[in-house]
C-alpha cells in the first residue's frame, strides 16, 4: 500500500452541517431552544405533580392531628361537665336535707299534716289502720289529731326507726310510705328530673 493510499484511508471527508436542521449533525439554536423548553415543561410538570402529592399528604396529616387535638380537648370538658353536675346535685341534696331538718325543728307540728295527708290517700273503707310514728311525733299527733266521729278509726304505733317528721300508714291491704326520707327523695328526684344515679 502506498503512502497516498494509506493517507486517504486515514483521512475522511468533512461535510459542513446543515443549517436548517434537516440533516443530522449539530443542533441549531432553534432546535436547542425547543429541547430546552420541552425539558423545562417536563421537569415543571413532574415537580408540580410531586409537590401536589406531597402537599395533599401533609394536609391530610395535619388535619388528622388537628382532629385528634380537638377530640382530646373536648374530653376533659365533658368530664368536667359531668363532675360539676354531680357536685351541684350533691350540694342541692345536702341543702334540701338541711332545710328539711331545720323546718322540722322549727315546726314539729308539721307531722300532723303529713299524717292527715297519708290517711286521705288510703282507699275508702280501709280497716285496721295503723300509723307508725317516731315516739316524739306520736305524742304530738295524739294531742293534736284524733279520729273524729264517723271517720274510720286508726291507731298510733311508736316506731323509733321512723325518722321525725314522717310516718308510715298500713292496713292489711295497703301501705302509704310518708317517711321523711321518702318524701325528701321524691322532692330531690323531681328537682333533678330523676337523673340521679
Amino acid at each position: 500500500m502506498s503512502d497516498s493510499q494509506a493517507q486517504a484511508a486515514v483521512t475522511r471527508r468533512w461535510d459542513v452541517p446543515a443549517i436548517d436542521g434537516s440533516a443530522s449533525g449539530f443542533p441549531t439554536a432553534g432546535r436547542l431552544e425547543a429541547l430546552q423548553q420541552e425539558a423545562y415543561e417536563e421537569a415543571y410538570r413532574q415537580g408540580y405533580e410531586e409537590g401536589l402529592a406531597a402537599g395533599r399528604e401533609a394536609a391530610a396529616e395535619r388535619a388528622a392531628r388537628l382532629d385528634e387535638l380537638c377530640t382530646a380537648l373536648a374530653r376533659p370538658l365533658d368530664e368536667l361537665d359531668e363532675s360539676v353536675e354531680q357536685a351541684l346535685a350533691e350540694l342541692a341534696m345536702t341543702v334540701v336535707r338541711q332545710l328539711f331538718r331545720r323546718e322540722l325543728k322549727l315546726d314539729p307540728t308539721h307531722v300532723v299534716g303529713v299524717v292527715r295527708e297519708a290517711l286521705r290517700v288510703l282507699p275508702a273503707g280501709s280497716r285496721d289502720v295503723k300509723v307508725y310514728l317516731h315516739p316524739d311525733d306520736a305524742a304530738l299527733v295524739a294531742e293534736c289529731l284524733s279520729p273524729a266521729e264517723g271517720v274510720r278509726a286508726w291507731s298510733i304505733v311508736e316506731d323509733p326507726l321512723v325518722a321525725r317528721g314522717g310516718c308510715r300508714v298500713t292496713t292489711p291491704q295497703s301501705q302509704v310510705d310518708a317517711r321523711a326520707e321518702t318524701r325528701l327523695e321524691a322532692v330531690i328526684a323531681a328537682a333533678l328530673g330523676d337523673e340521679r344515679q
